[in-house]
Order: structure tokens, then C-alpha cells, then sequence
């Protein structure tokens, strides 16, 4: 799958723009602080509803937004999956919920990652090996939701349902009723068949993940180490991908609900959740030791790397159909690898339809790589603009998407 065609307005640092991209390779080249990532992170959007930059949706709606769209910013995107075109657009709007379009019908916003995926590989991506377990599990969430879109209402259900768990345990610290003692059985088994789901879905996804970002790791790093994966539930120690079948998740919504039982005084005292997916973890070894905290910096960029790429490989990034595979996104990456893992990286790319990188100076780039290049430039009033040349802006109208941003025909 590709897009052909990307227009913005009052995104980021994006005023208004319209760039047209084909499949291959393409280099968006820049100083720091142009705006290169601010359009790639824009297209990777349509595939996430979320950021890898930052958790609210608000620092993604340009801070002088002007009419036609006052308050919010729109992505609307052309793309070609398997021969067909479709035409994908997304309205977000500080303090509201977002809008989108699906060929000018509207559609929820969660439909948007069944028409469109991406793999995003960025300098924040080191936190995958360095940070806190939350990182992990929203790389594993992303990664489902992509696969299968109704994951992503299953997750909102969890989180939801550990909140309102939360609230009642803290009231239940302060000495609540014998009415709310009740009630946190029902929230326990709300709670126990939901993330019972959640951990099942995310198990199975580290076994497809864990043999192509061995395989991945093994390229980038010549073998050095064993690359190693596994998801570890807070309520045991390592359990095994369990089937998705219901006796495999009625067993383990027995096991959360005895895991609440044995930890319901201790819950109480604290008024925190301390049993559901929302605690559990993928951990990552390297011969059999954890990466954080053992790993170098050039270890742990191989391991982030790996996960990236075993992650395109899930999501059909070895598919014999071109079209099926995600299309990749590599952001500022090349600069941080020495001058064998960019060769290595940029072998490992020629398998995606279309790959989009963004480099300060082409100079970052491996020699092996062949890719159109279109400079990035910021302009204080008319906003970043992109072009083949010293001479930038927006490109000429394309079929479907005007250059004023509009869908051709509307």
C-alpha cells in the first residue's frame, strides 16, 4: 500500500500543503526544526489515531489555526491498497471529538486503521528498551489495533472499566458502604473477562512478533546476541500464549479473579487496581539478560530497530502481495546508527512498497539507498511548505485531492 497524494491544513507546523508521494523510497531533507517529522507523523496517524511524539491530540492542531478550520486540523490522504483507491480524511479538534472520512462518508474515527497501516521507527523508539512497561504495552496495543481494528474498542473497554474500578477502590479505602463492597464484585468480573481478552490478544502477538524481529535483530547487529521476547502477566510469572478460545479465556478470568481475591485487602489499603493487563510487561532479553539496563546504547538501538521491523513483518510486511505491506516510516533514525547498521537498515527496507525517511542532510543516508528527495522548509507566515527544489510549496492539483486541500469534486 502507498498514498499518492497528502494534504494538511493546520497541522503542526503546517498551515496548508498538498504534496504528492509514489511508492519507492522518499527523503524528506531538512534542517532541525523544519516540520519534516511533523508530516510523516501526520500520515502515520491515519493508521494509530494517536502520536508517538505526544499523548494529546492538542499539540497536534496548529497554535494559529485559521478558517476553514478554525480550532482543529485535518489530514486527508490518497490511498492505493491492492489496485484501489481510497480517499482518507481526519478532522481533529482541540476540546471535541474527532471527525473522518472515509470517500467523503463519514465513518467513527476508529475505522481509519483498518484502511491504512504504517510502522513508525523514531528516535523516541529507544524508550521501547529503556522505559517503563507502558511503552511496551502501547507498542503491543498499536500493533493489534492495526491488525484488527475492534482490538482497539476492546482496550478502550479495559481501560475504562479501570478506571471506574479505581475510583470505587478509593472509596472503599475511606470506608464505603456494604453496597459498594458488592459492587466491586461485579467490577471484578467486568474486569477479569475483559483483560482476560487483552492478555490473550497480546501474547499471541509476541509469538508472531518474536521470529521476525529475531530474524530482523540478527541482520542489523551480524548475530551478535540472541534476541529474546516474552510477555510476562503481572498475576504469574511467564504464562504461555494461551489459544483465543473460550476455555482458555474462561481459565484465565479464573486466575485474574483468584488473583483479585488473594490481593483484594491490599487493593483496598492502596485504592489502586493491582491486577490487570494494564501491569503486565514485554520483556526483552539478550542472551538471556534484560536489554535495560544491560544493553549499550548502540544494543539498545539495535533491539528498538528490530522490534520496528519484526512489527512490519506481523502486519504484512512479508506478504507476497506488495500492496498488503505497511507502508514504513523512518524518522531521523539514520543519523543515531554508525555506518553498518545504516547499510544493514537500508537492506532491509527495499521490501516495503513505500518508505518514507526524513534526514537532516542526505549525507545521513546509506550510499546503497536510492529515494526521491524533497526538501522542508518553515516559513514564520505561510507555515512549512515542501518541494523538489529550492523553490517550495504546494504541488500542482492532483486527481482527488485539489490543491487547496479539498477532494476533488466537492
Amino acid at each position: 500500500m502507498y498514498v499518492t497524494h497528502v494534504a494538511l491544513d493546520d497541522f503542526r507546523s503546517y498551515r496548508h500543503v498538498v504534496v504528492e508521494l509514489a511508492p519507492g523510497v522518499t527523503v524528506f531533507t531538512g534542517p532541525n526544526g523544519q516540520g519534516k517529522t511533523n508530516f510523516v507523523e501526520a500520515i502515520a496517524y491515519l493508521s494509530t489515531l494517536s502520536s508517538h511524539r505526544v499523548g494529546a491530540d492538542t499539540a497536534l492542531v496548529r497554535a494559529t489555526a485559521n478558517p476553514p478550520h478554525p480550532g482543529g486540523a485535518v489530514i486527508r490522504a490518497k490511498l492505493v491498497r491492492g489496485g484501489r483507491e481510497r480517499i482518507l480524511e481526519i478532522e481533529i479538534i482541540s476540546g471535541k471529538a474527532n471527525r473522518a472520512r472515509v470517500n467523503r462518508a463519514a465513518v467513527a474515527p476508529k475505522e481509519l486503521p483498518g484502511q491504512v497501516r504504517t510502522v513508525t521507527f523514531s528516535p523516541e523508539d529507544l524508550s521501547l528498551v529503556r522505559s517503563e512497561p507502558g511503552v511496551r504495552r502501547r507498542f503491543l496495543d498499536e500493533g493489534l489495533t492495526q491488525l484488527n481494528p475492534s482490538y482497539g474498542a476492546l482496550k478502550s473497554e479495559h481501560d475504562k472499566i479501570v478506571r471506574q474500578r479505581g475510583a470505587l477502590l478509593k472509596q472503599l479505602k475511606y470506608g464505603a458502604d456494604e453496597y459498594a463492597q458488592s459492587t466491586l464484585e461485579v467490577w471484578n468480573q467486568k474486569l477479569a473477562e475483559v483483560a482476560a481478552q487483552v492478555i490473550i490478544a497480546r501474547a499471541n502477538l509476541v509469538e508472531q512478533l518474536r521470529g521476525p524481529a529475531q530474524a530482523a535483530h540478527e541482520h542489523v547487529s551480524e548475530g551478535a546476541r540472541q534476541l529474546e521476547l516474552q510477555y510476562v502477566a503481572a498475576i504469574d510469572s511467564i504464562i504461555p500464549p494461551p489459544t483465543d478460545s473460550e476455555e482458555s479465556r474462561e481459565e484465565l478470568t479464573n486466575r485474574l479473579l483468584q488473583a483479585m481475591e488473594l490481593k483484594r485487602k491490599d487493593e483496598i489499603s492502596r485504592g489502586v487496581n493491582l491486577v490487570g493487563a494494564h501491569r503486565d510487561d514485554l520483556e526483552i532479553g539478550l542472551d538471556h539478560l534484560p536489554v535495560r539496563g544491560y544493553a549499550s546504547h548502540g544494543e539498545s538501538w539495535s533491539v528498538a530497530l528490530a522490534l520496528r521491523l519484526g512489527m512490519f513483518a506481523v502486519l504484512g510486511g512479508q506478504d507476497e502481495d506488495a500492496s498488503q505491506r505497511p507502508i514504513l516510516i523512518l524518522d531521523d533514525v539514520f543519523a543515531e546508527l554508525d555506518a553498518g547498521r545504516r547499510e544493514a537498515l537500508g537492506r532491509l527496507v527495499s521490501g516495503a512498497e513505500q518508505v518514507l525517511i526524513t534526514a537532516a542532510v542526505p549525507e545521513d543516508l546509506p550510499e546503497s539507498l536510492h529515494a526521491t528527495q524533497l526538501r522542508v522548509r518553515r516559513d514564520d507566515e505561510e507555515g512549512t511548505q515542501i518541494g523538489e527544489g529550492v523553490e517550495l510549496g504546494s504541488k500542482a492539483e492532483a486527481e482527488g485531492v485539489n490543491e487547496d486541500g479539498t477532494e476533488s469534486g466537492s
